[in-house]
Order: C-alpha cells, then sequence, then structure tokens
C-alpha cells in the first residue's frame, strides 16, 4: 500500500496484509481514518514522540526462520514514569507477530484463541498447562503512533496482563470485545541479532517477564543428580577396598639419633585416600618429634610431614594440671596408588633420659566422604544464596 501524506506529502510506501482503516504518517505524525465512502480524511496530528524507539514502520527482522517487517508501532503510557513500545510485525505470507519494548526489555507475542473473559480481573489463569499471575491491569494512554492500522487506534482500551516468567499473557478490551496474546520474554541479544542493530535502548529495570538468570527448581534437580553421581562412584570405586595398614613400628631414639629410619615398601591398590598417621611416645613433661616423608618409588616425589608430641603436667597454686598428650595423628590427603616407603625422622628433648622410643603407625583409609560433604555444603549454599536472589529479583519485579 502506498500512502501519500497530505500535509507533509511523504509517501509510505509497504505491502500491508490488513484491512487499513488508520493511517499515521511516520514523518509528520498525522493520522489519517477511512470514511464511509472509503477515502482517508484527516481525524488527528500527533506529537512527535520523544521515547527512544529503536526501530521504525519499515524496518525488516528475522524471527523463526521468517522475514518479518514492522507496519505499525504504538508508544502508550499509564503514568508519568511508565511508558512502552508496541510494534506489530508481519511477514509475506500475512502471518503477525507483536512486539513489546519497555525500558530496554523486549516481548514477543502472538495473537492466540482465548475464550475465558477477563473482565473481572481473575488473580490466576491458566494456559498451556501454565499458572500465570495477575501482574496489572490498566488503561493506558495513546502517546504517538505510526503506521498502517486495521482498528481505531484512539479508542481507549484496558488491557490486562498476567505472567508465569517468561512467558505472559496480555488482553486487550475493547469495550466487550476481547483480544487475548501469548509471549514469552526475548533476550536483548535475540532482538540484536533479529534486526541486525546494537542500537536498542539500555535496559534500566526488571521486564515484566523477563526470567531470573538461574532457574531455581532446575538447579536444585541439577545438584541433586550431581550429588547422586558423585556418590554412586564413590562406591563403585571402592566397593571392595578395605582399610590398609602399611607401617606399625617402633623407633628407639639411640638407634636413629645420626640417621633416618626407612620403612619397608608397601604398595597401594585403589583411587586416591588419605594416609593417616599416628605418632606416640612416653612424654612425660617433655616433648619428641617425628619428621616424615611419604616418597612414592615410581616417580621419586617426596611429601613431607611433621608432628609433635608433647606432654606436660603439674600442681600450681592448690590445682593439678595437664596439656598436650602422649599421642597424635595426622593425615596425608590424597595419596595416590603406587608403590612407596617412609623415611622417619625421631629427636627428643635432649634432657629428657627416660623415653627411649617413639611408635608410629600408618593407615590407608577408605578415601573420605568429607570432599563429598564439603561439596554438598557448597551446592546448598550456592541455591541459598540463588533463592533469596531470585525472592529479591521477584520483589523488585511486582514492587518496582
Amino acid at each position: 500500500m502506498n500512502f501519500p501524506c497530505f500535509h507533509c506529502n511523504t509517501e509510505t510506501k509497504l505491502d500491508v496484509k490488513l484491512d487499513v482503516s488508520f493511517f499515521s504518517c511516520p514523518s509528520c505524525c498525522t493520522l489519517y481514518s477511512k470514511n464511509k465512502n472509503g477515502d482517508f480524511i484527516f481525524k488527528d496530528r500527533f506529537k512527535k514522540s520523544i521515547y527512544n524507539n529503536p526501530f521504525a514502520v519499515g524496518q525488516k527482522a528475522q524471527f523463526n526462520g521468517e522475514t518479518f517487517t514492522i507496519i505499525n508501532l504504538q508508544i502508550k503510557r499509564y503514568d508519568a514514569n511508565t511508558r512502552w513500545a508496541e510494534y506489530l510485525l508481519q511477514n509475506e505470507k500475512g502471518e503477525f507477530l507483536y512486539l513489546s519494548e519497555s525500558s530496554g526489555n523486549f516481548i514477543l507475542l502472538e495473537l492466540i484463541e482465548f475464550t475465558k473473559k477477563v473482565g473481572n480481573h481473575p488473580l490466576t489463569l491458566d494456559y498451556d498447562d501454565l499458572v500465570f499471575d495477575r501482574y496489572d491491569y490498566s488503561y493506558p494512554k495513546l502517546e504517538y503512533a505510526e503506521g498502517y492500522f486495521d482498528y481505531n487506534v484512539l479508542d481507549k482500551i484496558e488491557l490486562i496482563e498476567y505472567i508465569n516468567p517468561p512467558h505472559i499473557l496480555s488482553f486487550e478490551k475493547f469495550g466487550q470485545e476481547q483480544t487475548a496474546f501469548y509471549g514469552k520474554h526475548i533476550s536483548r541479544s535475540a532482538i540484536k541479532s533479529a534486526f541486525d542493530s546494537s542500537a536498542i535502548p539500555s535496559k534500566s529495570e526488571i521486564g515484566m517477564a523477563q526470567p531470573f538468570f538461574i532457574d531455581v527448581r532446575k538447579l536444585v534437580m541439577i545438584f541433586c543428580g550431581v550429588a547422586i553421581l558423585i556418590l554412586l562412584s564413590h562406591w563403585f570405586l571402592n566397593k571392595d577396598r578395605s582399610t590398609q595398614e602399611v607401617l606399625n613400628t617402633t623407633i628407639p631414639f639411640d638407634k636413629y639419633a645420626t640417621s633416618d629410619f626407612v620403612s619397608p615398601s608397601f604398595e597401594l591398590k585403589g583411587s586416591s585416600a588419605p594416609l593417616n598417621i599416628t605418632v606416640s611416645s612416653n612424654v612425660d613433661n617433655s616433648w619428641a618429634n617425628v619428621q616424615v616423608a611419604l616418597i612414592n618409588e615410581k616417580t621419586n616425589e617426596e611429601v613431607y610431614a611433621s608432628k609433635d608430641v608433647e606432654y606436660y603436667h603439674g600442681y600450681t597454686d592448690g590445682e593439678s594440671w595437664s596439656e598436650g598428650s602422649t599421642s597424635e595423628d595426622f593425615n596425608i590427603c590424597g595419596v595416590a596408588a603406587g608403590k612407596y616407603h617412609f623415611t622417619i625422622t625421631p629427636l627428643k628433648a635432649p634432657e629428657d633420659l627416660s623415653n627411649s622410643f617413639v611408635n608410629v603407625s600408618a593407615t590407608w583409609n577408605k578415601p573420605s566422604l568429607r570432599n563429598f560433604f564439603m561439596t554438598l555444603v557448597f551446592m546448598a549454599v550456592f541455591v541459598v544464596i540463588v533463592y533469596y536472589g531470585s525472592k529479591y529479583f521477584e520483589e523488585k519485579r511486582w514492587n518496582g
């Protein structure tokens, strides 16, 4: 359709597949309506909108593998702070899409059949196996329009909106006539790709149908699945393994005063596990120390550890006291399968003449569930943080 504006002589040419009854010139904002004789006559003139609408009549975009053309746009508002743009797009087949933009958030909608009347504004609606909550209802005012229309754009409408982010049900009521739309939030990157343009309004608030960046329910399901897989993997890798004692010896201090104790070789089979070492000595108001080196005989890799055994006691101000212990233990974590031996250097207090030996034992345990529970705690904490983040997000959506 080619429409020459009588006011500014601008011609607007588009192949529109609807019965045009109103036209608003994109150049001078003059609105024309069709009379009974089929002629277009002056109806009104809009003030040029200062709304930062990123797209114009005639602009093309790719949606669902089809090329669509914008054939009209409207700028609407219902209070001083709430304004938005609505675009009608059509393709060569005469199919229509409706694009809404508000504060840098976009929703893509399509016309649907919805038999239930919503004039009484029910709190919830069911559609396509989803439950939608009433978000708002209002009587928006048309601030600006341009392009081709098959209805009177000046008619007063009621707008009723229901959301289940990222989904939305939107209803427009012209008197008793109800028109229903179903849509979804569409990302800014998808809009940029569809219009092959980066010139879109910046985002300034949470969108009506904008989803939280993480689906909490799906996150919980994924984490539960991960936890089960970790637990099953742990069981499968270690179901046939038992605790293995690799060293249990008494080391005299005097014999190894100038040399190190070297243990017999031992072989570990299975997945990595902690190596628990227990040190005990007959210390009495004294101390002893062992320096341990675990040596991998294949790689010559060495892991060192040192442990003090201290025990002191006495009687002070009418009260007895004691501190320390004659036995201590520690772990060398994550010891993998392989062939090893220990090199141990025993020490004691030089003035301690009563203590003559130190006992050292080492046990390769079944793999600890410590890492599993640490992972579980991390996932639980992360889920709690995300949950309260989503609650705050929803509060901003509904109260913002």
